[in-house]
């Protein structure tokens, strides 16, 4: 079976020579979304905010798959600011169903394309 690029007008385009999804077999792995407006193109001003929007756009892109929150496996976070963390899992905790959480990593980076600051990557699997 061949690898099925995604590409959903609901998030932004990707920023470079990558797509914003691609599937292999039962598998989708989802490149890292910043939280850029779809629309506008723009970061949005706040980490919640922004952290809002990476999981919207991850949100739209497992829907234009065929995907679901639910079955994404693991979430990659990247942060510029780990005094973040308890936002982010205040956040991620009402995405999911309680005790229902995928795998996940969080960590701090110097910075992020655009000058955002969370990207967050996904793989998901049915």
């Amino acid at each position: 079976m061949a690898n099925r690029t995604i590409q959903t007008n609901y998030a932004p385009p990707a920023l470079g020579a990558y797509s914003q999804g691609v599937q292999a077999g039962s598998t989708l792995y989802i490149s890292g979304q910043l939280g850029l407006d779809p629309k506008s193109g723009l970061l949005l001003p706040t980490f919640i905010e922004q952290a809002d929007q990476s999981f919207r756009n991850i949100k739209f892109i497992l829907e234009e798959a065929g995907f679901t929150l639910n079955d994404v496996v693991k979430f990659t976070v990247f942060m510029t600011d780990l005094a973040e963390f308890d936002a982010l899992n205040s956040l991620m905790s009402g995405l999911f169903v309680s005790n229902c959480y995928p795998a996940r990593s969080a960590v701090q980076v110097s910075c992020l394309p655009k000058g955002g600051l969370i990207e967050v990557d996904a793989i998901a699997s049915r």
